[in-house]
């Protein structure tokens, strides 16, 4: 009688097989692989640079622009003979991996903090920060603003004028829905400034109304996160609101 070795191939058949990193498994199954590993979330509007590797942006760019050129087949357009479209596949994955989605493949900007040496703890607004985001329902754009304000204490920690832009950014450079957005730039700053008060304002337009759909071209979105001071000080509430309002006007 024969027996099986530990090493028998028959014996692992119905065991479940994870993907290797050979070289003929998809960059984006390598990524998924090791974010499913660590039990994370990787939702559209979540950063996954910390499963990156080096080398593999480049080879995501490849694979995008080869299931873009399949969606433009779908779509029944002649890319191979239409001048305009050739590129296409291309250019749109450069887009959404280098611009408007690379904050969910670029890791958080620098960001100097410095103590609060003064112990300031007057109100600050900062804004109108431009956005730029798209819908994750339907990838269509995103354009408003965000106002700032910041109720520190002599423990907080204090970041440039630029450094709110850039971190908004990052955040914004997601397929994003705008309840969400607003929280996560709430929470970034919230955990970089540790404030005694903290609010978020953002209004912007949505192309997914504009564009499509009932194609109301008038219609904004505005919401507020309101946190520590600012939330629990109608008076403080009253300042920061009353000052947006006529920055806006």
């Amino acid at each position: 009688m024969t027996h099986s070795s530990p090493s028998d191939p028959a014996l692992d058949a119905d065991t479940p097989t994870r993907p290797s990193d050979d070289e003929g498994v998809p960059v984006s199954l390598k990524i998924r692989e090791r974010i499913k590993a660590a039990r994370k979330r990787f939702h559209a509007n979540d950063n996954i640079a910390d499963f990156i590797r080096p080398g593999e942006l480049e080879a995501l760019l490849d694979e995008v622009e080869s299931k873009m050129r399949g969606v433009l087949s779908s779509l029944v357009i002649d890319t191979d003979s239409d001048h305009n479209t050739q590129d296409t596949a291309r250019r749109v994955a450069k887009m959404y991996l280098n611009e408007i989605f690379r904050g969910r493949y670029q890791e958080a900007p620098p960001v100097t903090e410095f103590p609060n040496a003064e112990r300031l703890n007057e109100l600050m607004i900062v804004g109108p920060i431009t956005v730029r985001s798209a819908c994750s329902h339907h990838l269509c754009p995103i354009m408003g603003k965000v106002w700032i304000g910041i109720m520190p204490n002599e423990h907080s920690n204090l970041i440039g004028l630029s450094k709110y832009a850039r971190l908004i950014d990052w955040i914004m450079s997601r397929p994003q829905i705008q309840e969400e957005a607003v929280t996560q730039v709430a929470d970034v700053l919230q955990s970089r400034m540790n404030p005694d008060g903290l609010a978020v304002i953002m209004e912007a337009d949505h192309f997914c109304m504009h564009w499509r759909g009932v194609k109301d071209m008038d219609s904004k979105m505005i919401n507020s996160v309101m946190r520590g001071s600012f939330l629990k000080d109608p008076n403080l509430r009253r300042e920061f609101l009353s000052l947006v309002t006529h920055k806006k006007g």
